[in-house]
């Protein structure tokens, strides 16, 4: 079954007791990727969530699991800072797996050596990874197709000798490496 999101385009209203509003947060729904909509009524956008796939927890579920770097990344979509990622310069050989769940994502051998500063990878495992447009339309986020955890960004055409002439730049902490001997 497909889980869903609630995004409100009204403002948020914090109620004391009485209802009525202490204060109100207005959103911004251009922060979001608002291409799944499914209906609009009362304020209220329908969203097809983007952890669709077959692991699905809570917020709670994913902060008890994941430390809270890991967190940042993987479920808020965050960036570590360049050259700081444990797998950016190494070469190991097995497969990369979600660090949210374990899926199997990359092997080793579509690992390549960009000097961005993040893992590189040509291509991901089949039906391993998900793209989606961000709200901006400059780039291609990548996110594990099993959970929904933001992984980085592709980047096609930049002229690297691979044969998909991509480039999967991936966060380290969004992966967990398991070698071949194990």
């Amino acid at each position: 079954m497909m889980g869903f999101n609630v995004l409100r385009t009204t403002p948020l209203s914090i109620c004391s007791s009485n209802t009525k509003p202490i204060f109100s947060i207005p959103l911004r729904p251009s922060l979001f990727n608002i291409q799944k909509h499914r209906f609009l009524r009362g304020g209220v956008v329908v969203m097809a969530s983007s952890a669709s796939g077959p692991v699905q927890k809570s917020e709670e579920e994913w902060r008890a699991i994941l430390s809270p770097q890991q967190f940042r990344i993987l479920r808020q979509k965050g960036t570590e800072y360049p050259g700081t990622g444990e797998y950016d310069n190494f070469f190991g050989e097995g497969v990369y797996k979600c660090a949210g769940c374990g899926t199997p994502l990359y092997k080793s051998t579509t690992k390549f050596h960009s000097g961005c500063g993040w893992p590189a990878f040509f291509e991901g495992l089949p039906g391993a990874i998900k793209r989606h447009a961000d709200p901006d339309g400059m780039r291609i986020e990548i996110t594990c197709a099993a959970c929904g955890g933001h992984l980085g960004h592709v980047f096609k055409g930049e002229g690297f000798a691979t044969p998909t002439d991509e480039r999967h730049c991936v966060n380290s902490i969004s992966l967990k490496f398991s070698s071949a001997d194990s």
